[in-house]
């Protein structure tokens, strides 16, 4: 697998906005994926020095619509730590918005 492939998305929730000013980030990472994939891929894609990573499976919701009941999605969430002085730019800035 390809770190593009272990590495789906970067989870934004007020949580891990607040986890960011600790260097810790959190991904949605594929479901076979294990820790050392997860850091491989986070040093290749940020390069960035990975400290810890802690993985956790989050299991699909029950929901309804009417009489008709379904489960979401079940995913894996990874929380990595990177080292001091060390940074990952989630939300890229780019010269327009500097400009404003």
């Amino acid at each position: 697998m390809s770190a593009q492939d272990i590495i789906l998305r970067p989870i934004i929730t007020e949580a891990s906005m607040e986890a960011m000013d600790d260097n810790k980030y959190t991904f949605e990472v594929a479901t076979d994926a294990n820790k050392t994939q997860v850091r491989q891929a986070v040093e290749e894609l940020f390069q960035v020095k990975v400290v810890k990573v802690n993985i956790l499976n989050v299991r699909g919701k029950l929901k309804r619509m009417g009489r008709y009941a379904g489960y979401t999605r079940k995913r894996r969430k990874a929380i990595v730590e990177v080292a001091e002085g060390q940074s990952i730019e989630i939300f890229p800035t780019t010269d327009e918005d500097s400009e404003e």
